[in-house]
């Protein structure tokens, strides 16, 4: 009953929002693998200001801590496990295809994408948003697509692009421009995939996007709503170290009839040949040092996942800096382990009308509470999700007139 009162009033509280209206504009960044603490390590001097003139704090990734599952819960506020972007690569048991980013049909095909992305919550109740990049913001969730919105595999726009797109799309006419623009770069990750995350190379990278959003910060700040306007830069998981003396080789351990296919690889999803090989392949895993091996549907409450009805078999997550995988790995810095660990943690930055100055959060709060943050920005009634607005009430500014 408690949970029902707490629902109503929510909803409550969201409609006399949009019954008031909302002045403003957001801007949420992206920056793939932006490790909560490379503003610590680097010189980062735009991130640094956003500290001091806005809000500064610390991101949990939803496990499993990898781009695409992230990505679609900071847009849905579900957790994959819910959404169904389970990994990178999964099985889908219905077709039994595989889903792969590589994969341009299974990709982009709606089916697999679940939840309400922020996006349609937006343009169903007459608020019009863009997406330069977001994932699944290019597939026809539920028929549609945002206002405006670019193809990844078609307009690959350079990182200059993106922020002349974001401030293009904020410069036209009141009536046609977007309140929601939604913007993502593929570094720091890809640096701190081929050379680990404290490195020379991932410092020049960390700090180039520093230099980019400064950029973008100041082009804002030029509009003629600027005054208006609220950004959020932030990412979707953390970095941390490999080695090749820490792999395992999933194939070393098994028998080659028990296994159909071994996909993602944190957490490996191991989909069995045959039922009766399921349990061959967890009790022989459970042996081997460094992984944590579970049947599907066992997995502890705190990751919330392994009930979709796409997950492997056997799910086997490795130790922080250790690969589990059906062959090596080359990375010197990856990414995918336990969300609770702090080398996954990822980097928030937020400033503008809506958001308290100069303030930091004491304490980590959960990526599925950014999809309610937007929909209060917004002034639009969130879909259900497993996030929670009163998780990040601490960093707004509720005083605004």
């Amino acid at each position: 009953m408690k949970r029902i009162i707490l629902f109503f009033v929510t909803l409550a509280l969201a409609v006399a929002a949009v019954a008031a209206g909302r002045d403003t504009y957001t801007v949420i960044v992206s920056l793939d693998g932006f490790r909560w603490d490379y503003t610590e390590a680097f010189d980062t001097p735009f991130f640094d200001q956003l500290a001091q003139q806005g809000v500064k704090a610390v991101m949990m990734p939803s496990f499993p801590s990898k781009t695409f599952p992230n990505h679609y819960t900071l847009a849905t506020g579900l957790v994959p496990d819910h959404h169904g972007i389970i990994g990178n690569k999964f099985r889908i048991r219905d077709t039994g295809k595989r889903f792969s980013l590589s994969d341009i049909e299974t990709r982009t095909d709606p089916n697999n994408y679940g939840g309400d992305p922020i996006w349609l919550t937006a343009k169903r109740q007459g608020v019009k948003s863009a997406t330069i990049y977001w994932v699944g913001s290019d597939v026809p969730i539920k028929g549609e697509y945002a206002t405006y919105w670019k193809d990844y595999l078609k307009d690959r726009l350079t990182h200059e692009q993106r922020i002349d797109e974001a401030v293009r799309l904020l410069s036209l006419p009141e009536k046609e421009r977007p309140h929601l623009v939604m913007v993502y770069f593929e570094e720091p990750d890809a640096s701190g995939h081929h050379n680990g995350p404290i490195t020379r190379q991932t410092r020049q990278a960390v700090e180039r996007m520093d230099s980019l959003m400064s950029v973008l910060g100041q082009r804002l700040a030029s509009l003629p709503i600027a005054s208006q306007i609220n950004l959020i830069i932030t990412g979707d998981h953390g970095m941390t170290w490999v080695s090749p003396e820490r792999q395992l080789l999933a194939m070393d351990f098994l028998k080659e009839k028990w296994v159909k296919s071994i996909e993602n690889d944190f957490p490996a999803l191991i989909y069995a040949a045959e039922p009766q090989y399921i349990d061959s392949i967890y009790n022989t895993l459970k042996q081997v040092d460094h992984i944590r091996v579970w049947r599907r549907g066992e997995l502890p409450a705190y990751l919330n996942y392994g009930t979709n009805k796409n997950m492997g078999d056997v799910v086997v997550l490795a130790d922080v800096g250790w690969v589990f995988d059906k062959k090596p790995k080359k990375d010197l810095g990856t990414h995918g382990y336990d969300h609770t660990c702090s080398d996954m943690w990822v980097g928030f930055r937020a400033i503008g009308p809506d958001f308290k100055q100069g303030y930091t959060r004491a304490h980590t709060f959960h990526n599925v509470s950014i999809y309610p943050l937007l929909c209060h920005l917004l002034g639009i009634v969130p879909s259900p999700c497993d996030g929670s607005l009163d998780e990040v009430s601490d960093i707004i500014n509720f005083t605004r007139k």
